[in-house]
C-alpha cells in the first residue's frame, strides 16, 4: 500500500493534513477547519473521505466537520469527548486509531488547550506526528485553556522522539517563529538559514512543513531552553528568577506573545 501525506491550505495559514491511500482511493483528514477545500481536493482526485481526526476543539480545526459528514455520511470521526464534535470514536492518551494497515498512537499534548491531542502515525518504523497547535516549526502554541506547565511537558515529550521523526503542524507560522528565534539567538546560523529557506518557499507558495526533529532541535528556541545562548537571549529581555528549563520556556512564551 502506498500512503501519501498531503497538505490542504485553509483560511490564511492553516493546513488540513490529508492521508491518502493510493491503493483504494480513500482519504483521512486531520483538523478540517473548512470543508470546501477538502471537498474540492477529494473530487478533483477521485478520493473518498473515510475518517476525520481532531487534535483540539478550536473552530479553525473543527469548523468543516459537519459539512464533510453531510457529503460523506460514512466518515468516521475520531476526537476527544471535549472537542465539541459528534465523534464516532472517543480517544485520549493511550488510544490507538488506524489508517488502513498503519497504527497511530494518541498522545495527550495539553497546554494550548486542556485536551489537545497528537496523532503519532508509524509508517515503516518512522514517526509522523500530527501535532495540531502544540508544536510549530520554530515555535509552539499559545496557552489558552491549558497551562504553561502542561505545554512545557508536551513540548518536552515531542522533543524526545527520534530525530528522523516528522512533525506536521497545523499552521504556516514558520517565518514569524524563526524571526522571533533570531531575536533570542541572533548568531544561530541554523535559524538564519531556515528563515532564508522559509522566505523563499513562501514566495513560491511551497509549504515549509513537515519538519524533522533534527531540524527543530537546531532552530526552535522552545526546544533549546538549556542552551546558554537561549538563556542569555531571554535574560537580556526579561528578568529570570532562575535558569530552569520551565522558567526559560515560560519567559520565551511570554516574549513571543508580545513579539
Amino acid at each position: 500500500m502506498s500512503l501519501q501525506i498531503h497538505p490542504i491550505k485553509a483560511f490564511t495559514d492553516n493546513y488540513i493534513w490529508m492521508l491518502i491511500n493510493q491503493s483504494n482511493h480513500q482519504a483521512i483528514v486531520i483538523d478540517p477547519g473548512q470543508a470546501a477545500p477538502v471537498i474540492e481536493y477529494l473530487n478533483a482526485n477521485g478520493l473518498e473521505l473515510t475518517a476525520i481526526w481532531i487534535t483540539h476543539h478550536h473552530h479553525d480545526h473543527t469548523g468543516g466537520v459537519a459539512e464533510l459528514q453531510e457529503h460523506f455520511p460514512m466518515t468516521h470521526i475520531v476526537a476527544h469527548n471535549d472537542h465539541g464534535v459528534a465523534q464516532d470514536q472517543a480517544v485520549k492518551e493511550g488510544s490507538t486509531v488506524n489508517a488502513w494497515c498503519h497504527a497511530a498512537q494518541v498522545w495527550e499534548v495539553a497546554g494550548h488547550t486542556a485536551n489537545h491531542l497528537a496523532y503519532v502515525l508509524d509508517i515503516d518504523g518512522k514517526k509522523h506526528i500530527f501535532c495540531g497547535d502544540t508544536l510549530f516549526s520554530g515555535g509552539c502554541g499559545r496557552v489558552f485553556t491549558g497551562t504553561i506547565e502542561q505545554l512545557f511537558t508536551s513540548i518536552s515529550r515531542l522533543a524526545s522522539v527520534s530525530e528522523d521523526s516528522l512533525f506536521y503542524p497545523a499552521h504556516e507560522y514558520t517565518q514569524s517563529n524563526l524571526r522571533f528565534g533570531l531575536s533570542i539567538e541572533p548568531d544561530n546560523i541554523a535559524i538564519q538559514d531556515a528563515l532564508n529557506d522559509a522566505t523563499a518557499k513562501a514566495a513560491q507558495g511551497i509549504p515549509t512543513l513537515p519538519v524533522s526533529g533534527l531540524h527543530e532541535h537546531a532552530v526552535n528556541v522552545f526546544l533549546r531552553t538549556t542552551e546558554p545562548s537561549v538563556i542569555a537571549g531571554v535574560s537580556a529581555k526579561i528578568p529570570l528568577p532562575d535558569d530552569k528549563p520551565l522558567t526559560v520556556f515560560a519567559a520565551l512564551r511570554e516574549l513571543k506573545n508580545n513579539f
